[in-house]
């Protein structure tokens, strides 16, 4: 039941950083805060509360968290990941732009997979072929079809987060790795808000909406993270990759609970086609493995 219950509210927690971002930036002609100050307060927060985390779970001289288990390109793309994630909410609804994040991450994972020399079975590449078709129709022109430069910022969103993945594989603490990653990305703060200036970029902040992006930093996300690599020693990689499925459909449920979002026929068909897709790939290959 325990590992059922921190499963659960890891997956709640992914989805609500979709529902959050776009309550606070997808709020129509006055959103409560502009994308850059919401992934700024984002990424401090989550640097914050991960210190806090490696802090509290370390021991003796390891006590105090030091920028030695991450790197400066996972930070960098965690960076791209978070800035991206922003601004695409202005203009997608909560369960578009999870759908396309979340299929964005499995197509970079899976297309580095390729590259490394992995050779899907025919069940494999009918399931992403499938989850394919119905991305391009997702997105491709139409009256609900989602704004491209949004669509187009969380599929880079999606990349970033594919690479920054990646580069996770494998480490001895992810936790410790995570927090590294966390406080490094804030050095990219400096740079983005000489962009905002440089391009004259609105800049407003409520409130309301610096406390949605700080719980989205410390909470939806740092805690979320941390509660998520202890669930993954439990169930595995794949596992977790299938249960992700979810994530998105939970974020359109949320969309439409705090957002007052509507579920098109093509969002619906589109993610049962795409999920289902990926999640046949998954299985496939586990079987392959």
């Amino acid at each position: 039941m325990r590992l059922v219950l921190l499963t659960v509210l890891t997956l709640i927690a992914f989805a609500a950083n979709s529902v959050l971002g776009r309550m606070a930036i997808g709020s129509g002609d006055a959103p409560l805060i502009d994308p850059a100050s919401y992934s700024a307060v984002r990424l401090a927060s989550g640097a914050v509360m991960l210190a806090v985390l490696v802090a509290l779970t370390a021991s003796g001289q390891h006590r105090s968290p030091r920028l030695r288990s991450g790197s400066w390109v996972s930070a960098f793309a965690l960076f791209v990941y978070a800035v991206a994630f922003s601004y695409a909410y202005v203009a997608l609804d909560t369960g578009i732009g999870a759908l396309i994040l979340f299929a964005c991450v499995q197509a970079s994972m899976i297309g580095w997979s390729l590259k490394e020399g992995d050779r899907p079975s025919l069940l494999e590449w009918l399931g992403l072929a499938t989850a394919f078709g119905a991305f391009v129709w997702l997105v491709s022109p139409g009256l609900s079809a989602p704004d491209p430069l949004a669509a187009s910022a969380m599929a880079l969103s999606g990349a970033a987060w594919g690479v920054y993945s990646l580069r996770g594989r494998g480490l001895a603490d992810p936790l410790k790795a995570t927090a590294d990653n966390f406080m490094r990305s804030v050095a990219f703060l400096l740079p983005l808000g000489l962009v905002v200036v440089i391009a004259q970029l609105p800049v407003q902040a409520t409130p309301r909406g610096l406390m949605l992006a700080a719980v989205s930093g410390a909470v939806t996300s740092g805690l979320g993270y941390a509660l998520w690599y202890q669930v993954l020693r439990q169930i595995g990689a794949t596992q977790g990759a299938i249960l992700q499925l979810i994530v998105p459909v939970m974020a359109a449920a949320g969309g439409t609970l705090f957002v007052g979002e509507s579920w098109s026929l093509r969002l619906v068909v589109s993610s049962l086609l795409i999920l289902g897709g990926v999640g046949a790939a998954i299985l496939a290959k586990q079987r392959r493995v």
